[in-house]
């Protein structure tokens, strides 16, 4: 079973553990630190419950904490949009549990804040993210090439959105 909740201290240990995975990193933004310490984790809790555009959440199965799901509102002519990130410890891939994590979220924020509209971008490479997203009826608005320099390598960027 799928849930989220609101993150807490004590899932630094966790969070810590499951993000210092370069196969997460990868498909990261590079101002996630790595390594990834509990250091990094304790403050990133931190500021999810004072960042008031932000909505993270820590996303269990079967209990058991194993990523985080939110959502960062965004600004000026914007602000009707949210972009949505999620990630999902390497434990626990091929559970279809970012599906279920991404369902989950987006019926909260359509529920819970003032918006039109949920975006998220996926590198090239990261096919399993844009299937969760496609199940949960995200469409694939446009393909940016060759917009993102990760690793060296310069990749294209996939924008998913959803409506209200």
């Amino acid at each position: 079973m799928v849930q989220i909740r609101k993150l807490r201290l004590d899932d630094a240990d966790i969070l810590s553990q499951l993000m210092n995975n370069i196969n997460i990193w990868n498909n990261l933004r590079d101002r996630i630190p790595f390594p990834y310490t509990k250091k990094d984790a304790l403050a990133f809790i931190k500021m999810s419950h004072t960042d008031t555009n932000l909505h993270n959440f820590a996303i269990t199965y079967q209990n058991d904490f194993c990523g985080v799901i939110g959502f960062v509102r965004q600004t000026d002519i914007h602000k009707l949009s949210v972009e949505l990130g999620y990630w999902i410890g390497e434990p626990y891939w091929r559970k279809g549990i970012a599906t279920h994590a991404i369902h989950l979220a987006t019926e909260w924020a359509f529920s819970n804040l003032d918006i039109n509209r949920i975006f998220a971008s996926v590198f090239e490479h990261n096919h399993s993210s844009m299937k969760a997203l496609l199940k949960n009826n995200y469409q694939r608005e446009a393909i940016l090439k060759k917009a993102v320099l990760k690793n060296g390598q310069i990749l294209d960027k996939h924008i998913f959105a959803k409506l209200r």
